[in-house]
């Protein structure tokens, strides 16, 4: 008799084999994983059921509410499923067994694992996810094949990609033509005094990369221009805005709404910020244009280098677009459609407005043509 093959007084042995285990379960049999929920991201067997040590008295019967139901359970090496076993039998389950060597014998032996198995990276690195019933290894899967597109690796796209690294984005592609200057570090944290002179977008890949080198950052050295903006845009699963300029805005929100992709704008001036998503895929969101119909004039809406912004500012509002934009991609909470959020820095104050979309936008309206990106463009010159 093998160590695996261990007898009780009754019939069912107190361990078995995992491929004896995986025989079993095959048949019918239910595997029950007790590990915690951050070990199990890293790999489960196939078809296991997981509830931790912790929670299986609680949990147990809405599995196997029969307790005489052939149950097996599995740990990491098999010492907390012998003692999962002996808590069941005082449970009054009478088929419960222990799997010889837990999941470590059960992967080395090379038995099949579930779907979205991770490796102890993963597991480490996005473990205070992992254990929000929003996120789970689901939802970490779902954010970790996103592809986010970032306008601008300046005030607002520094804070965003930061976190959107740090959260295992899978992809973020950056889209910037600027360089880093000593003006910008008070507020662009992705960058160092070092790298003054280089490509903003080369200087973020480098900060995210060192964050997290499992993100995948895609460089695109260019101003959003008519002649590229979709091409640019095109595959992503949602934009985030961060853009400095009007025509750029006016493009991306164009070009979004063209290919049916969601876009998290945000702005700052001076000590004021503010927020919105515009998700064309939703009948009933408004665009950007729904908001601005036309760009305001320079005197209206002067530039950072000219009015000032305060450091902080574009941190917290950039930071408010990788919350927008997580939760898009989990499905979670309820995005800022059709809500414009104001902060005002001075009085540490939010504000929500209601933003309708508009009958007679020129962007999405019911009359609303589209007559090219060239022709967007041309409504900011002058």
């Amino acid at each position: 008799m093998t160590a695996g093959s261990q007898t009780a007084s009754g019939a069912d042995p107190v361990e078995i084999e995992p491929h004896e285990a995986l025989a079993r379960l095959r048949d019918g049999a239910l595997l029950v994983d007790v590990r915690e929920m951050d070990e199990r991201a890293a790999g489960m067997p196939c078809d296991a059921i997981g509830i931790a040590r912790a929670s299986l008295g609680d949990e147990i019967a809405a599995v196997a509410a029969d307790r005489s139901t052939d149950l097996m359970m599995i740990c990491a090496s098999g010492q907390r499923s012998l003692l999962a076993r002996q808590q069941l039998l005082e449970l009054g389950y009478t088929r419960v067994v222990s799997v010889c060597g837990g999941f470590n014998r059960w992967r080395a032996e090379g038995l099949p694992l579930a779907d979205g198995a991770v490796d102890d990276d993963f597991a480490q690195r996005y473990a205070r996810h992992l254990v929000l019933p929003e996120v789970g290894l689901s939802g970490q899967i779902r954010l970790s094949r996103a592809r986010v597109a970032m306008i601008g690796a300046g005030g607002l796209g520094s804070p965003a990609s930061l976190y959107l690294a740090a959260a295992g984005i899978g992809t973020l592609t950056l889209i910037d033509d600027d360089k880093v200057e000593r003006s910008n570090l008070q507020r662009q944290v992705v960058h160092v005094d070092a790298r003054i002179g280089m490509a903003k977008t080369e200087s973020a890949r480098l900060s995210l990369s060192a964050l997290n080198p499992s993100v995948s950052i895609d460089t695109r050295e260019t101003r959003i221009v008519a002649a590229n903006v979709e091409s640019l845009l095109d595959g992503h699963d949602l934009v985030i805005d961060g853009a400095d300029n009007f025509p750029t805005r006016y493009l991306v929100d164009a070009a979004c709404r063209r290919l049916g992709i969601p876009l998290i704008y945000a702005a700052v001036h001076r000590f004021s910020g503010q927020i919105s998503v515009f998700d064309s895929r939703r009948e009933d969101s408004p665009c950007y244009r729904c908001l601005f119909p036309e760009p305001p004039s320079a005197a209206e809406a002067p530039n950072c280098s000219e009015a000032g912004v305060l450091g902080v500012l574009p941190g917290i509002m950039g930071l408010l677009q990788a919350n927008e934009a997580i939760k898009l991609i989990l499905g979670q909470g309820r995005p800022l459609v059709g809500r414009l959020l104001c902060f005002d820095a001075l009085d540490a104050s939010f504000r929500e407005l209601q933003l309708s979309r508009d009958p007679a936008c020129p962007g999405c309206g019911d009359g609303a043509a589209f007559s090219g990106y060239q022709d967007i463009a041309r409504i900011c010159a002058g």
